[in-house]
């Protein structure tokens, strides 16, 4: 993976582009949800759909159709308008079209300086 590790608080991620996809390997050490990040977006929900897979530990995409709980080697996607949450000890590698998920970073970079 390209680029130097990002993180703190729990979490580490290394992140690389290709072809109009962001690729993400991250790590967390402790429990994170992540809903307070997304507000200030459609529903405050995440709106970048993502493809991936867990390594070890356990993710929870909480969407309006319910919960989707992803554990140890599981691939999965969920679509726009969720927000994760994420288990100790947890392992993801994620796709996300680049463009969907920089306009939501946007947001939740603003949302991590307030």
């Amino acid at each position: 993976m390209t680029g130097e590790p990002v993180g703190g608080g729990g979490f580490e991620g290394r992140y690389g582009e290709t072809e109009g996809y962001t690729i993400g390997f991250e790590r967390y050490s402790e429990h994170s949800d992540m809903t307070p990040l997304f507000v200030g977006l459609p529903n405050d929900q995440c709106q970048s759909p993502h493809w991936g897979y867990v390594v070890k530990g356990k993710l929870v995409y909480h969407t309006a159709e319910g919960d989707i709980e992803i554990t140890d080697g599981e691939a999965y996607y969920v679509g726009p308008g969720h927000t994760p949450e994420i288990f100790p000890d947890t392992e993801i590698v994620e796709f996300s079209p680049t463009a969907e998920l920089n306009a939501t970073m946007e947001v939740v970079t603003r949302n991590m300086e307030a």
